[in-house]
């Protein structure tokens, strides 16, 4: 059975304990003898890191179990896989393993590069099994080196994985607050009572116990503390978002800020080492950080009406059972082909995350749950689903942009000449879906544009700067001498130049806008434009000069979130 599915077939298993520990909590704040350690925002955003955690995992085997095969291979001291097999073989392979892991976890908190994947393990402020199920999707990038001695000992790959296996799956019932001390036990293994201290920003419990499934590598090597005073659980740099993409990434985000920020040479490399929050001199008197403080930690629970949340789950429940049925095949599965996916759900779990802090409408999650399909549905050929979503998105975006005119109580004119380009572009992406038909598409795109500069004109005239319109202007004879170069057909070189003239004065038109207006949503809009551009482009290319891997992927995903920016966050002057 492949680890994929394994994984599925646990997942019953854990959502079960879950659904204990929850009714357990419940039971027990009711009657003043506990708490309940559960919120929905939390839990779906916990779980759906782990379900981004192994999708992407489909992605990274090279580096988890291909460098340790080839390793095995070529070094291996004692590779006696009858030794490895009998039961006292795997019994040293797991605690082999779990001494690796303590080492993997200990740096993971004491080398910045490190924690910047690990983070995403301990930036929930709540602690229950769903905290289980929060894991980092680039850990892969640098864990594979700390089991290379097991590779070199000669712990052969199927031991490895099976054990690493067990190594995890025994993690999981460490994550609660409703198993107190265990006696013994705590002095051996890790247990609740330990991993809370783990999971807990306490002067006295940071960067303590480490052991996955034993205690006992802490209390040898000094990271040993027992659970006292009550845990304050998170990071002490707060992510405060639901957002799957800034949780794996904020971390990586800040030691580039800094690395890029910081003057000396030296500094720009040795912040990735360094302990997490080490800062080097010119940074930390320029810009210093106050200390942290317990008393001031507050949870981010932004507010979510009743039916957000209901709507957030079912949404949530739907990408679950996206996610199982790639986990169930994954293994089998083209590189591409999970990209593609990974792509998708990844897409629906953002905007999951965006809907529970108030930055994406409900109608917004279904545009981009359609437009995600729509792209995946293309760059894999999936003809029935693709000829139903690409429409769909286009259709339910229209849909947007008429409710908000009327709740913005736009100018009928303005409102107009949005609703006419969305309209063009509906009938333009339904056109294009037969080849036969591109001209009648192009065609309609053109519409499309011309409805898009008159709307940005309102207000600010015609090109209110000339440079921008001489810039993309430049970019779109480079294409169009491109596509003549890669073979664009006699017949289209007239209205595929036409067309590219009236997409780049589109272009222009969005960046003069946003240069006389100077705010946030003029900026968004033509940052829209450009990718509408991109998007183009990139058709262009994987049609006329060369096919593009996954191209409908690339294309659909720019064209979709050129059109949001445009419909989302255009405004009358």
């Amino acid at each position: 059975m492949r680890p994929g599915q394994i994984i599925v077939l646990a997942t019953p298993f854990f959502f079960l304990l879950i659904g204990i520990e929850f009714f357990v909590g419940r039971m027990r704040a009711r009657r003043g003898s506990g708490q309940d350690t559960y919120r929905l925002p939390d839990t779906l955003n916990s779980i759906g890191l782990g379900m981004l955690s192994q999708i992407s995992a489909a992605l990274t085997g090279l580096l988890r179990i291909g460098i340790y095969t080839a390793v095995w291979s070529a070094f291996a001291l004692f590779p006696d896989t009858d030794f490895w097999t009998r039961w006292y073989g795997w019994l040293l392979a797991l605690v082999f393993y779990d001494f690796c892991y303590y080492w993997l976890h200990r740096f993971g908190h004491e080398s910045a590069v490190l924690w910047a994947a690990h983070v995403v393990h301990h930036q929930s402020q709540h602690y229950n099994l769903s905290t289980a199920l929060r894991q980092t999707s680039s850990g892969a990038l640098f864990g594979w080196i700390f089991y290379l001695p097991m590779a070199i000992a000669g712990v052969p790959p199927l031991v490895f994985g099976v054990v690493a296996l067990v190594d995890l799956l025994y993690q999981f019932w460490v994550h609660t607050e409703q198993v107190g001390k265990l006696g013994w036990f705590d002095r051996w293994f890790c247990s609740p009572s330990n991993h809370r201290v783990h999971h807990a920003v306490n002067d006295r419990y940071v960067d303590r116990n480490y052991g996955g499934v034993l205690i006992v590598w802490d209390r040898l090597f000094g990271s040993f503390q027992e659970e006292g005073e009550r845990c304050v659980y998170g990071t002490r740099s707060p992510l405060r978002s639901w957002d799957p993409l800034w949780a794996n990434a904020e971390v990586y985000a800040s030691l580039a800020r800094d690395s890029w920020r910081t003057r000396h040479w030296s500094d720009k490399l040795r912040l990735w080492f360094k302990p997490p929050g080490w800062r080097p001199a010119d940074l930390a008197a320029n810009d210093p950080k106050p200390p942290f403080d317990i008393a001031g930690v507050q949870r981010y629970e932004p507010q979510a009406s009743r039916g957000v949340q209901v709507f957030a789950a079912l949404q949530f429940i739907a990408l679950l059972g996206g996610a199982t049925a790639f986990l169930w095949f994954s293994d089998t599965l083209a590189f591409t082909t999970s990209l593609v996916w990974l792509a998708a759900l990844t897409a629906g779990l953002w905007a999951t995350g965006a809907v529970l802090q108030g930055r994406l409408p409900v109608i917004g999650v279904l545009f981009v749950d359609a437009a995600a399909l729509a792209a995946a549905s293309g760059a894999l050929g999936i003809a029935g689903l693709h000829v139903v979503a690409k429409p769909l998105a286009l259709a339910i975006l229209i849909v947007f942009a008429g409710l908000r005119a009327r709740s913005d109580a736009m100018p009928g004119r303005f409102a107009l000449l949005l609703l006419a380009g969305l309209a063009a572009s509906l009938a333009g992406d339904v056109l294009l879906m037969w080849p036969t038909l591109f001209i009648p598409g192009l065609v309609a795109f053109l519409l499309a544009h011309l409805a898009y500069i008159a709307l940005f004109a309102e207000g600010v005239g015609l090109f209110p700067r000339r440079r921008a319109l001489a810039a993309t202007l430049a970019v779109g004879v480079s294409m169009y001498a491109f596509l003549w170069w890669g073979g664009l057909p006699a017949g289209l070189r007239i209205p595929v130049g036409l067309y590219v003239v009236v997409i780049a004065c589109m272009a222009a038109q969005a960046l003069g806008r946003a240069a006389v207006l100077g705010d946030a949503g003029a900026r968004q809009v033509a940052l829209g434009a450009c990718l509408f551009m991109l998007s183009d482009a990139l058709l262009a290319t994987n049609r006329f000069v060369q096919p593009l891997p996954v191209a409908s992927l690339w294309v659909l995903a720019s064209y979709y979130a050129a059109q949001w920016l445009i419909a989302a966050k255009v405004r009358a002057r």
